[in-house]
Parts: C-alpha cells; structure tokens; sequence
C-alpha cells in the first residue's frame, strides 16, 4: 500500500510565529536581544560554520522550524573541552538538536589512507581541527553535561548512517549505534524534516519525549518489543531445511538470549549452530508449564515470534510486526552475520513497505521505525524557498569558507538516488525515491540568487542533487513501488517500471538557461550515463549546452568483477555514451572530453582487474590524476563486504563464497598506483607487482605494455601534469587508527589542543 503522510506546512504554528523570521538564526545572546527573544525554543549545534543556504542542513533544519513558529538558535563548532559554550545561548525550552554537519567528522578528519587532513572546506580560512572526531557524540554528551534535563535530538549524515551496530573502519571494530554512545533521547534519520516536525511539536504540545516512539525517520531506545507485536527473526542464517515443521515452540526465540542457559538443564533439542556460533536449547512443547513461566519471566508472553523463512507463509498485521536483527553482541562477533543484518537494513529501506527494525544493544532494544514518506514536490518546493540569507553568518567576517565558494552558485533541484552503488552512502541517507522541486521553485531560486549572492555574474556552476539526471524520475505505478524490494533501480538492469524520459530536467535546463542575467549553465553533478542514453534528446541538450569542454562521469571501473560489487553498469554502456558524447560535441562544434572517475582498492577488485584498468587507460591514452580509493564509510553496502569478505547482495550463510578485500595499505596504495601508471614515482613498485604476478610481458616500451623497464626514464617528475598533486603519494607503510596510540576514541574529547 502505498503510504501518505500529512503535508510538512499544515501543522498549527506554535505561538512563536508571531515574530519576524530572523535575518540570520542568531548565534549569540546580543543577536537574542535585538529580535526580542528572552529564549530560545530550539538550540541548533553542528560542526559546520553557519551558512545560511539550502545546501546546508542546519540552515535548511533552522529554517524548518523557524516556519513552524519556533525560535531557533545555532551554536556553531563549539569549542567540545567544556560545557560552557554550549551554555552560550541559555537553556532551550524544547530540545538540542545535534549534528556533526555536513559531513561526517571522521571522513571529514581523515583520508582513505587514514592520514590526518589538515583543513575543513566547511570552516572558515579552511582550518581543520574545528570539530571533535565523532562529533555526534561529544556534542551530546556535553549538552547533557550542560542542562541534563533538556532533550537531545540527534540527526544529520553522521548519526544517520550509525543508527544500528555498524562497522568503524577508524577503529576496525563494529561499534554501536551512535544512539546508544550518544546519551542522546532520539534519532532522526535521512532527510529528517517530517520528523522533525512531528517530533517538535509532539514536544510543544507537551508530550514527554520518553513517550515518542512512533514516528517514521526516528530511532529510540526500548527495554522491550511492545505486547501484541509479532516478530520476524532474523536472528540466524542457518535455518534447518526442515523449519516448516517446527512447533512454535521449537523454533528459536531470539527474546530468551538472557536466559537460555539457565533452560539447558531441561531435554530440550538443539535447534543447530546459532548466530553467535553456540548451541542454543530450546524449550520443549512437552512441558506447556515450564514455557509458560519463560513468557512470564521475559515479560513478552504477547509477543509472536516467527522465523525469518517462515514471514510471507504466516499472517501477521504489518503495522505492529518488526524485524529482529543480530545483536550487537552477534554482529561484533560474527562477520557473517553483520553482512546479514547490513543485508536486511537495505533490503527493508522502502518507505512504503519497510518493516520496523529492531536490535538488542546489552538489555536495552535499538527500535528503528520505518524511514519517512518522501516529500511531495509542493513540500519540497515549500523546503527550499525559505528565507534564507544565501551567505555566511556575519561573524566570520570575510573569511573565505571553501563549502559556501563552491555551492553558493548552485542550486539542487532533487534528492535521493536509486543507483544503489555499494560504496554510497546516498541510498542510505536519502532514500531510493526520488524527491523533486517543481520548474518555478527552481526558477524562483535563481531570482534569489540574482539579487542576494555577492558578485554573482550570471553563472550558475551546477543544476543538479545527489545525481544530475534523477530528476523526476520515478516509478510508473504508485502500487509497483509500493512494493518493491530491489537494491536499485538500474541494476543489473533498467527496470521496465522505471520512467527514463528526461523531458522535465531538460525543459528545466532551457528555462534557466533563457532567464535574463543568465549566460551559463553547467552541469556538476554525477551523471548516470546508463540513464542518459536512454533519452539522447537529453545527452544532445546537456553536450550542445552545458558541458564547459569536460565532463565528469564515474564508470569507477571497467572489469566485470568489482563492478558487479559495485552494482555498476559494464563499460559498453560507457562505450554508448561516449559515442553520443562525442557525436553531439562534433554537431555542436566543441572539442569536449570526458574526464571519467575511477576506485582502487573496492571490495571484489583483485591485482589482476587493477591491471587490466590500467592497460584500458594507457590503450586510450587517458592519464586520470584525480583518483579515489575505496573509503568504507559507515552503513554502505561495500562496507559490509570489505568488513564481512561476504556478498550481501546475495542471501548470506557460512557457506557463502568469500569477496576478495583489499586491507593491506601497500595493497591498497598498490591499487591506487595502477591508475596513476603514468606516474614515474610509482614504477618501480608496479614493475615489482607485475614481477610477483608474472605479468613480466607488461614491463616494457612497447604500447601494449605498462611501465618501462628498470633503468628506462627514471626521472621523479611525473609524465604529463599532476592535476590534483595531493593524490601523488608514495608508497609509505602506514598502520591503522586502532593501532596508534590514543587514536581511538575512548568516550571523552582529548583535552590536548594538539590534534
């Protein structure tokens, strides 16, 4: 059934909106003052500098809510060593809301190599260091330490794609979800506005927010599965081929984990190896008294439990039936079954048929509600045409703030993305429907940044979101989405139920484009090439137009192993859209190149296809210097692999055939290397791993060969310009985090100014 929720601007407004809408969210006491609030109804904190533009979720967040008649402030990259500074703005009188920004503090910290960065494009003067690493947690915890009795409310990427037990690649080790660390009363994930709002007015209205545990987008804290549930258990991956006809009291009941030993005394039989690799007793249909003084002793006697196999042979009512995951305990210990639960998470990521989530953490319940309906497009019309300022908070002056430099000419007309690539976090956060604004929002946000972006000049650097060509995108029957479970939308193939007709973007394109002050219009976003050929009205608009001499498009690789990792379409698809690319740049009279984005080092990718890549670069004389190796953010699907080495693309079990990883950091910087064969610096290794496997035929002169043999132009400097010199790393051992001294985080933030 395909779900409704009530519309984002018809809640009553709370008696605050009889003020003004602020020029800026204040930031300080002073600013407080001058609109006449003697408090504040929500205080804001996140680890971005405030910049009060769409792109940026606390202004968009501050925005929300300012139109819902409550008075925000923001306190913006605290200083974390105290409770003080979050003491600037008084106590709120609803709740903290906490993010780390928009970024997640620990990609934001470090590289895919773990090396410390240096600077933050989303503070000013780019300084880094501006934020504590696993800022969620800090920020909570010393809002906590500053008005114990105020809510905490955590959001944002961060603590969004770190709602359930998840894997910390900084620390090597599963962690907990962030909700449970964090000392934090609720988490609201994706793109939160219709929880927010729901739970921000729940709240004025006077219910305790113990009490909010309901609402779609929202994780909370639970001591039990509520009376009258039924439960899906998940719990194991090595059901009996048999279990259609176990009793109901045979089959495992995942609630009894506490107690089982003290049931392994009785004659009851094993039900086989569990998920945390023991035998588990079961209670015996034979003693009906003994089970039941089990259900008393639980306190879940009400509670159904079926099988995982068993959920589409038994009937139950959706709305009060959840999914059982592993436990925390389970997946930290278990690398199988955290690539089941991670399997899970995605398979039950559509709003419309999702189930509620729910996974033991110690004795309390992670409850996971279903993710929010997706905005309509009058809502997200309503989202982006806010007041905002379109520039950075007063207080900094003029320093230059890279984040708001690069997007303060560029304007998102969508979210959302049904790719489904495995090393994205963007499925996970935003959500596979497609979410679109309408032409004349668009339109009237370049109005807006006509008339309020400093030394606009009639340039708009990119009209686009998550992905440049989504837009409008979506199923062709609101009952077919309602319930479907694929991973993507256009993997392995184009579903036939997916609308591919790009009319909307490409009418979109001429309007802004025909708009008096506008000169150019460019296209930054990441293209789905396997979509645009399917419309070359679009690839001939977006080549003759758009295209200012190159354009970026991401195949991340060409052979078929990790791509199909990576959920990502085989190169003849990239071979179609070059040849449109390169026949409508002809018509058009423009010499135009493709500038195509490739990973080293994912999950599925062996030496052997690292080569391969690197002889398909040097055959097309393409010396791509902007490289990227895998980066295991925190949720993804590719994380799961490279922690797990299992597929869970596929169902998983112990038998599951295992994915080769890339973890070595001479392996991973091997990888790298191979897509910068060009560069002199790295010869030598390569010409060592090709030795190794005996692929000495590549070591030569000759074209069809890789690197020249040693001895042959051993200059250092790098053959043909190094365009992003950052990327020019040699190969030195590094070890991990959780093999450095103090490098994990232990609960509190450093009180050393050296970080």
């Amino acid at each position: 059934m395909h779900k409704t929720a009530p519309d984002l601007f018809k809640y009553p407004k709370y008696w605050a909106s009889c003020f003004d809408p602020a020029p800026f969210l204040p930031m300080s006491r002073a600013e407080m003052d001058q609109l006449g609030w003697d408090s504040c109804d929500i205080i804001l904190v996140t680890g971005d500098a405030y910049i009060d533009h769409p792109s940026f979720g606390m202004a968009v967040i501050g925005r929300l809510l300012e139109a819902q008649g409550y008075r925000v402030g923001i306190i913006s990259q605290p200083d974390w060593r105290s409770a003080e500074p979050f003491k600037e703005l008084g106590k709120p009188n609803l709740y903290f809301g906490v993010t780390a920004g928009n970024m997640d503090s620990m990609i934001n910290r470090y590289t895919a190599d773990l090396k410390v960065r240096n600077d933050d494009a989303y503070t000013p003067n780019n300084e880094g260091g501006k934020r504590p690493d696993r800022a969620v947690l800090v920020y909570s915890q010393r809002c906590k330490e500053a008005y114990a009795d105020t809510p905490v409310v955590i959001g944002g990427i961060e603590a969004s794609l770190r709602r359930i037990a998840q894997y910390d690649y900084w620390s090597d080790k599963v962690r907990h979800s962030v909700l449970f660390d964090a000392n934090a009363d609720i988490l609201l994930y994706g793109n939160a506005e219709r929880a927010l709002v729901e739970v921000t007015h729940r709240l004025a209205n006077g219910t305790p927010i113990s009490d909010i545990t309901d609402v779609r987008g929202t994780v909370v804290l639970r001591k039990t599965v509520p009376d009258g549930w039924t439960v899906i258990d998940s719990t194991r991956i090595d059901w009996p081929a048999n279990i259609g006809e176990l009793t109901e009291f045979e089959r495992e009941n995942p609630y009894q984990e506490a107690m089982q030993s003290s049931c392994a005394s009785g004659s009851g039989k094993s039900a086989g190896k569990d998920a945390g690799n023991d035998q588990t007793a079961t209670v015996q249909m034979a003693e009906p008294m003994a089970a039941t003084a089990v259900a008393e002793e639980t306190e879940v006697q009400t509670v159904r439990v079926i099988p995982l196999p068993l959920q589409r042979k038994e009937k139950f009512e959706k709305d009060t039936s959840c999914i059982r995951l592993p436990s925390f305990e389970k997946v930290s210990a278990d690398p199988a079954l955290y690539a089941h639960a991670s399997r899970i998470l995605h398979m039950e990521a559509n709003p419309h048929n999702a189930h509620v989530l729910v996974q033991k953490h110690g004795n309390q319940e992670v409850w996971v509600n279903p993710p929010p309906i997706p905005l309509l497009t009058h809502e997200m019309d309503g989202v982006f045409d806010l007041p905002y300022a379109r520039v950075p908070h007063p207080s900094y002056g003029n320093a230059k703030i890279p984040a708001y430099d690069m997007i303060k000419t560029s304007i998102n007309i969508m979210r959302g993305c049904f790719g489904g690539c495995t090393f994205c976090s963007i499925t996970e956060h935003e959500g596979r429907v497609i979410q679109s604004r309408s032409h004349e929002s668009v339109l009237h946000e370049v109005e807006e940044m006509k008339a309020k972006v400093p030394g606009f000049s009639g340039a708009i650097s990119d009209l686009g979101g998550p992905t440049a060509n989504m837009y409008h995108l979506n199923c062709i029957s609101d009952e077919i989405q309602a319930s479907c479970r694929r991973l993507s939308c256009v993997y392995p193939t184009i579903c036939v139920n997916l609308k591919t007709d790009h009319s909307e973007t490409t009418e979109l394109y001429r309007k802004v484009r025909k708009t008096e002050g506008i000169h150019t219009v460019s296209i930054a976003s990441g293209l789905r090439y396997d979509l645009a050929v399917e419309d070359p009205e679009y690839v001939k608009e977006l080549v003759t137009h758009h295209v200012g001499g190159y354009l970026k498009i991401a195949p991340e690789h060409t052979e078929d192993r990790p791509l199909k990792m990576m959920m990502k379409p085989g190169m003849g698809t990239y071979d179609r859209f070059k040849d449109m690319f390169d026949k409508f740049s002809k018509q058009a009279g423009k010499k135009q190149y493709l500038i195509p984005y490739f990973i080293a080092a994912h999950p599925g990718c062996e030496d052997e296809d690292m080569v391969n890549l690197a002889l398909w670069l040097k055959k097309r004389k393409m010396k791509v210097d902007q490289v990227q190796t895998f980066y295991p953010s925190p949720m993804s699907l590719a994380t799961a692999m490279y922690y797990s080495g299992k597929n869970p693309l596929k169902k998983v079990n112990y038998k599951s055939g295992r994915v080769s990883i890339v973890k070595q950091i001479e392996q991973r910087q091997l990888h790298k290397a191979l897509l910068r064969y060009h560069d002199k610096n790295h010869w030598k290794d390569i010409r060592k791993a090709l030795v190794r496997m005996g692929l000495q035929k590549l070591i030569g002169d000759k074209d069809h060969q890789l690197v020249p043999a040693e001895g042959r132009g051993q200059s250092t400097k790098a053959v043909g310009k190094n365009t992003a010199g950052k990327n020019n790393n040699k190969f030195k051992p590094t070890s991990r985090p959780a093999n450095r001294k103090g490098a994990r985080y232990t609960g509190k933030p450093s009180s050393s100014k050296k970080r």
